[in-house]
Formats: C-alpha cells, sequence, structure tokens
C-alpha cells in the first residue's frame, strides 16, 4: 500500500493498493476512485463493535474497498477543514482518539470503543465518555480541525492542554482532567474550568483549532433564520406577510 496526502487545510489522501490489499473507511468519507475498486459496506467486528462506533460517533456500517484486476486507487477527505495524519499501528502498541477522529485505515488495524477511565474525564473532557481504539497491525489516518501539534513525552513528563484540543495519544499515556485554579482565573482567563493534563511516556497528537471553536467563530456571520418556515414557499410567505 502507498499513500499520499495532498493539500494544506483542506487535505485529502490518496491511498494506492495492489490487488489483494484492502482498506476500509467511514461511510460518506471517499472523495474519488478508480473503476476496478469495488465498494462494499460492512458491520465489521460484528453487531456490538458496530453499535459501539455509533455511540463513538462513528458509522454503523464501515465502507471496504479493494482492487480487482490490479492496482487501484482511492481518496479519502474529512468532513471538516483541517488536516490528516497516518499513524503506524503496531502490535501491542495501541492508539486512542477523540470520537470523530478516525477517517481510514487498512485491513488489519482494528476499530473499537475506549471509555474514559476518571471521572472528571468523563464529565468535564471535553471528548465525551467513548474514544475510540486503534489497535492490530497497519496504517491508519486521522483528521482533525486545524494543525496537528506532535510531542514525545517522557516517563513522567506532562504538558497541560487546552479542553478539546487532544486528537489523540498511545495507550501508555495517562490522562486525566484538572480544574483551573483561582476564582479570578476561572471567571476571566477566558480557558475554561478545566484543563487536559497529559503524562508520558508516549507520544500525543494536539489540534491547534477545535471544531466548536470554528463553529463559535463562524456563528456571526451566518445568516440568522427569521421564521419557522422552510424552502422556497416558506420564503415566498415571509416576504408576503412583510417578514
Amino acid at each position: 500500500m502507498k499513500y499520499k496526502i495532498t493539500g494544506d487545510n483542506l487535505q485529502i489522501v490518496t491511498i494506492e493498493l495492489d490487488e489483494g490489499e484492502k482498506v476500509y473507511a467511514e461511510a460518506g468519507s471517499m472523495v474519488y476512485m478508480s473503476p476496478n475498486i469495488k465498494m462494499e459496506a460492512k458491520a465489521r467486528g460484528g453487531l456490538l463493535k458496530a453499535i459501539g462506533r455509533k455511540f463513538a460517533g462513528e458509522t454503523f456500517f464501515l465502507t471496504e474497498f479493494t482492487p480487482t484486476g490490479g492496482k487501484g486507487f482511492v481518496g479519502f477527505a474529512g468532513n471538516a477543514p483541517g488536516t490528516i495524519m497516518p499513524l503506524e499501528i503496531d502490535s501491542g502498541k495501541e492508539f486512542i482518539v477523540q470520537k470523530d477522529a478516525f477517517l481510514c485505515a487498512e485491513d488489519g488495524v482494528d476499530l473499537s470503543i475506549a471509555f474514559q477511565k476518571r471521572l472528571g474525564a468523563i464529565f468535564f473532557g471535553g471528548e465525551g465518555f467513548i474514544l475510540e481504539r486503534l489497535s492490530g497491525r497497519g496504517m491508519a489516518f486521522i483528521h482533525a480541525c486545524g494543525d496537528f501539534i506532535e510531542m514525545d513525552l517522557k516517563d513522567g513528563e506532562s504538558i497541560k492542554v487546552d479542553t478539546g484540543s487532544v486528537v489523540g495519544w498511545e495507550a501508555s499515556v495517562d490522562y486525566d482532567i484538572q480544574r483551573v485554579k483561582g476564582i479570578k482565573t476561572i471567571f476571566f482567563g477566558g480557558e475554561g474550568l478545566f484543563l487536559t493534563t497529559l503524562r508520558g511516556p508516549g507520544k500525543i497528537i494536539l489540534q491547534s483549532m477545535t471544531l466548536h471553536n470554528l463553529a463559535m467563530a463562524l456563528s456571526p456571520f451566518l445568516p440568522q433564520q427569521t421564521s419557522g418556515r422552510s424552502g422556497i414557499l416558506g420564503t415566498f410567505l415571509d416576504e408576503t406577510l412583510g417578514r
């Protein structure tokens, strides 16, 4: 399998497959493919894993892509402005990522759900109760809003991160939520009540922009709906009534 990531902040990954190779992706992420690619939706891992993926924010069915009669290619992109990162998953080395981060992976990579272990992370972590676990062996691709920042934390080394800006981390990294200290900082600091604390050893991936912050930044510039009506008829009635 070969791949190429193109673009800046609206990236797409093109994967070249030999006959017999297979990749799978979240439903709706395929942008283009060669004519000899066979596409099939499957509930990979059975019913329970499919239900778990649905709770994690992914689709119940995942789509598998495999070429027939020689080499083929298929391109995937995320559903929001951002970047794509390849992750090489090795046996015995799992990676935990935020929900909706998974884009596509080789057939040997297993996608399952992971649960927050600590109460503070569950209620205040910004990532929800359910995360995604990547295990097995092969190449996986994740996507997130903004640009990626990679760090390798040494044993005992820690970093505090704005809540929601954590994309993923190796399973060896400890993840917790801590409250911001100081009443003045809490109310006037503009950073919220809680920060995420990551403690090594292991690799962590952060994002420069969250989808929530992007939506908040754009909301003042979006048209406001003035009535409960929609469509051409609703617009006609609004104009007729002088609304």
